[in-house]
C-alpha cells in the first residue's frame, strides 16, 4: 500500500481501551472528536455495534458546496481493539476511502491509540481530483486524537 496515500497519527491516551472505544462507537460525540472540522453532528444516534452497521453524519465543507451528510459503513469491528468505517455521499456506495481505529492497552488506564486515514482504494479519477485527497491533514488527525484524549477524560 502506498505510503503517500494514507495518513497515521498516534497518542497514548490515559483511559483504558474500552472507555476510548465506547466513545469511538457513539456517532453522537464523532462532532466533539473532529479536529478537521467537517463533522456537524449524528443523523442517527444508534452506538455502532458490527461491521456492516451504517451510521449517517451530517458535515459541512467547502469542498462538497457546503452542508452535506455522509453514510459511514462499518468496515472493522473488534471490541475494545478496533473499529473502521468507509465514508460515502449519503445514498452512495463507499468510493474507497477510509478511517481505521486501532486501540493497544498500554495497562489498566492507558491505551495506544492508532488513528488511519487511507485513501489508496479511490480508483475514481474525477472524485480524486475534486476532492483533493487528503482533504483532511495529519495534524486535523492529530488534533483529532486530542479531542478523543480530552473526550475520555471527561
Amino acid at each position: 500500500m502506498a505510503q503517500d496515500q494514507q495518513i497515521i497519527v498516534q497518542r497514548t491516551i490515559d483511559a483504558s481501551a474500552k472507555d476510548v472505544f465506547e466513545v469511538l462507537t457513539n456517532p453522537e460525540r464523532h462532532a466533539e472528536l473532529d479536529g478537521s472540522g467537517f463533522v456537524r453532528s449524528d443523523e442517527k444516534t444508534d452506538r455502532i455495534q458490527a461491521v456492516g452497521d451504517v451510521f449517517t453524519m451530517n458535515m459541512t465543507g467547502d469542498h462538497m458546496g457546503g452542508d452535506y451528510q455522509t453514510d459511514n459503513h462499518v468496515t472493522a469491528y473488534d471490541p475494545n481493539k478496533m473499529v473502521g468505517w468507509k465514508t460515502a455521499p449519503a445514498g452512495t456506495e463507499p468510493p474507497g476511502w477510509e478511517w481505521l481505529w486501532e486501540l493497544e492497552p498500554q495497562g489498566p488506564d492507558s491505551t495506544l491509540v492508532t488513528h488511519t486515514y487511507d485513501w489508496s482504494r479511490v480508483t475514481d479519477k474525477a472524485l480524486l481530483d475534486k476532492v483533493g485527497f487528503p482533504l483532511v491533514t495529519q495534524e486535523q488527525l492529530e488534533e483529532t486524537l486530542g479531542r478523543l484524549a480530552a473526550a475520555v477524560s471527561s
